[in-house]
């Protein structure tokens, strides 16, 4: 080797070296992100469910009101 390939050497180590750490730091944000938006998509699914159940019961209790009104107004 010459003198000039080891600080070559050396540099890109450290370059290498920095590089890493950045990528291990962005992974982590990915990660933590990642694990808000699961949880977030979670929620949304369960919104949509009790969603679904209070426009089931709201259909529901409209149906019945509508055969009461429609009863109401064969016996009249």
């Amino acid at each position: 080797m010459n003198n000039e390939t080891l600080p070559q050497l050396e540099q890109l180590i450290d370059q290498l070296i920095a590089r890493n750490e950045r990528l291990n730091n962005e992974l982590l944000q990915l990660k933590e992100q990642n694990s808000k938006l699961i949880d977030e998509n979670e929620t949304l699914q369960l919104e949509v469910l009790e969603s679904e159940e209070k426009q089931k019961d709201t259909s529901n209790t409209l149906s019945n009101l509508l055969e009461k009104l429609q009863s109401a107004t064969q016996a009249s």
